[in-house]
């Protein structure tokens, strides 16, 4: 049987779709269950593979072929239950259910890790309840045999009515099994039902009148044989306001429902998880046999790696070496970026005659996007070392090992995994916070998201690092100045994210604490395959998004950079071309426009030129880079020098040097702090359904920066520097 398969026929890329007459499949299963991996497996595509809870938000799809039939694959976010707490959960309910806007799956495949299958045997009886088509893939069959554990899979699918197959989604072991269980499943070779003993003997008396009820105002697309497990599930989502498929008037007679059984003194959230459980204990388990019991290689790394002291210390050195790297490692592919596009520049100067058009080619486009594409290794070096730390399962320890610090800011644990992906990019990051159950937890986690220093931030980073640090000065004879200072910034970035949850968790987002429940999964080598496709989709992502962005924008700065033009009649003579140059970029718009907004920005240790590039960073902060090699004119001739050395040329009117030290460092507190990013912002309004956040985060994240910046820079002044 062939499974695997990229896409479609080309004939029929252009119309196959989901709901366009192709059969359906969804994709189930807990948080690190390996379900994106296996996802990745049968359908050959790209996706990020994590190995932490809140990888997958967003409806994915892939085309998976079964012996010639075309089956659209659809994978949906990791839950636990269907009772549906968090956005995410939703989603899941909405794909299986067919409330999305598209038809119900066909048939549903869940993923169980082999290791866990009690909690995962509890999603199952919540499907089953549903009367979904069910294939259970027991994933992870590897580790289960190296620990002596033995799976009856065909007493459990003789327990609950639906196949097991095990797998192992890394190596692909039982995937062609799989594939001809859900060829079966879809023909319609069902197994035979069993009584659904787990629903307790109250069940049919709880949802009595409120299952009629639904059946009157059913959600569209919900079927006949679908409506009790509805109405169920409704009676324990009653309280969730924030649900976006519950029809208003079936929360509010659930609400009215689940009032009264609480003043019969019913407690529905034991009758919905214990009877489940007792079935699993009593049925299930014994069809699970472990193996003698041993302490793991798992256990003994987590008893350092988990320890409040030493996990601390280790925490602290991996971060320490991953910036080391990512500033010494990546200088060499950096110099040969930069010099390509010189010679680029070079040989685009020697083709043309002067005039406009060429100084637009060299000064406006290729400097312009040269400036920002030399800082793609750092990013990559980034996105490398997170991609290593996801996938190997170190991220859910930092994060449990975080969880009493965060828990200061009224934070559980499991918001470290979007502030963990901020350093990375912020959108995203936003996006992962759909994983949390409570809205307040969700906003709070949002605002202080961006003041993690993204990727974005690190060109300004090491720009202006290199230019004003010297690279050969070290400190305890090998940890360089400049890769101890970009640690320092990442460091103390972190520092005020908390501080900021601190401050609006106590004040604006006041609430009492959640309990974290995450899972630490076993440790997994990473596969390459896996990181290099990451990397892949990042230095794309990067180039394609922001690359479209900072040209557009080059092109603009260069217009308004290059006229008016300069009238040879008020030009003195016996001015070098660097003169010229300078006089043309001084009284251009843009240079008029700096030149306005100077007066805010002289207590800050910035110029008019500099005022320049934060207008064409908040667009995008790495557009700063680009922008400060258009005002330098840096690519202008072929004696040229790079950036960083005309920016340590440069000097004030009074003859002093512009780019001291401190206002290197004021200018690095200011990026770090800004909000520049309208596509943060348009996430952000999104997500919250509203303009009332970003607005309040731009107003709050830029009044920090300023005032920060002015701190810095004016207390250093004070102090001497």
């Amino acid at each position: 049987m062939r499974l695997l398969r990229i896409g479609p026929p080309p004939a029929q890329r252009a119309s196959a779709g989901p709901g366009e007459g192709q059969t359906t499949v969804a994709l189930v299963g807990n948080p690190n269950s390996g379900k994106t991996t296996l996802f990745n497996r049968l359908t050959r595509s790209r996706q990020k593979v994590g190995n932490h809870p809140g990888t997958t938000v967003d409806r994915r799809t892939g085309l998976l072929d079964l012996d010639g039939r075309q089956v659209n694959l659809v994978d949906t976010p990791g839950v636990y239950s269907l009772f549906a707490r968090s956005r995410d959960e939703e989603v899941t309910v909405e794909e299986l259910l067919g409330l999305a806007g598209s038809p119900p799956p066909s048939a549903v495949i869940l993923i169980l890790d082999a290791l866990t299958l009690e909690r995962g045997l509890y999603l199952l009886t919540q499907l089953l309840d549903f009367n979904l088509p069910v294939v259970v893939a027991v994933n992870m069959m590897d580790q289960a045999r190296d620990r002596g554990l033995k799976v009856e899979c065909a007493q459990l699918e003789e327990l609950f009515g639906a196949p097991f197959v095990p797998v192992v989604g890394r190596d692909g072991e039982g995937i062609e099994a799989l594939g001809e269980a859900v060829a079966r499943l879809l023909e319609g070779k069902m197994p035979i039902a069993r009584p659904r003993s787990w629903q307790g003997a109250d069940y049919p008396a709880r949802i009595e009148g409120l299952s009629s009820f639904v059946a009157e105002v059913a959600p569209a697309g919900l079927r006949s044989d679908q409506r009790d497990a509805f109405a169920w599930w409704a009676l324990m989502s009653a309280d969730n306001d924030e649900s976006l498929i519950v029809p208003e008037a079936i929360r509010e007679r659930a609400r009215a429902h689940r009032s009264r059984l609480r003043e019969q003194g019913v407690d529905l959230e034991l009758e919905a998880v214990g009877p489940r459980y007792r079935f699993i204990e009593e049925r299930a388990l014994p069809m699970i046999k472990p193996g003698p019991a041993k302490p793991t290689l798992t256990d003994r790394v987590d008893a350092v790696l988990t320890h409040p002291l030493w996990g601390g210390l280790v925490f602290t050195a991996v971060m320490l070496g991953i910036f080391q790297l990512l500033f010494r490692g990546s200088e060499p592919f950096m110099d040969a970026i930069e010099g390509g596009f010189t010679v680029l520049a070079d040989a685009v100067r020697a083709q043309l005659p002067a005039g406009l058009f060429r100084d637009l080619l060299t000064d406006g486009i290729i400097a312009g996007v040269g400036g920002i594409v030399v800082f793609l290794p750092q990013i990559l070096f980034l996105f490398f070392f997170l991609t290593l730390l996801e996938s190997s399962g170190y991220m859910a320890r930092a994060a449990f090992l975080v969880n009493r610090l965060m828990g200061l800011a009224g934070l559980s644990g499991r918001a470290f995994v979007p502030l963990m992906g901020g350093f990375a990019c912020a959108i995203p990051a936003i996006m992962a916070t759909r994983t949390m159950e409570r809205e307040r937890d969700r906003l709070l986690t949002m605002l202080v998201v961006p003041l993690i220093s993204c990727a974005a931030r690190l060109p300004v980073y090491a720009l202006v690092i290199a230019a004003l640090f010297p690279a050969d000065r070290t400190v305890l004879g090998w940890i360089s100045v400049g890769s101890l200072m970009l640690f320092g910034l990442y460091v103390f970035s972190t520092l005020v994210a908390w501080l900021a949850s601190v401050v609006l968790g106590r004040t604006l987002f006041r609430g009492k604490r959640p309990q974290m429940v995450m899972e630490l999964p076993p440790y997994r080598l990473p596969r390459l395959s896996a990181v290099l496709q990451t990397l892949w989709h990042k230095a794309r992502a990067f180039l394609w998004t922001a690359g479209r962005v900072i040209l557009v924008l080059s092109v603009v700065l260069w217009l308004l950079l290059t006229f008016p033009r300069l009238d040879p009649a008020d030009t003195p003579t016996g001015l070098s071309d660097d003169q010229i140059a300078a006089m043309q970029v001084e009284q251009s718009y843009a240079g008029r426009l700096g030149h306005l907004m100077e007066p805010a920005l002289e207590p800050l240790g910035f110029d008019w030129k500099i005022g320049i590039g934060l207008i064409g960073s908040f667009a995008a902060r790495e557009v700063f880079v680009s922008t400060m090699g258009v005002v330098y004119g840096v690519g202008d001739g072929e004696e040229t020098d790079s950036l960083r050395e005309v920016m340590r040329a440069d000097l004030r009117d009074d003859g002093t040097p512009l780019w001291t030290p401190l206002t290197g460092l004021s200018l690095l507190v200011f990026f770090m702090f800004a909000m520049q990013c309208m596509s943060t912002l348009a996430v952000a309004r999104r997500e919250s359904k509203g303009w009332r956040l970003p607005l309040f985060m731009l107003a709050y994240m830029t009044g920090l920066a300023y005032v920060a910046s002015l701190l810095v820079y004016q207390g250093g002044r004070l102090l001497g520097f």
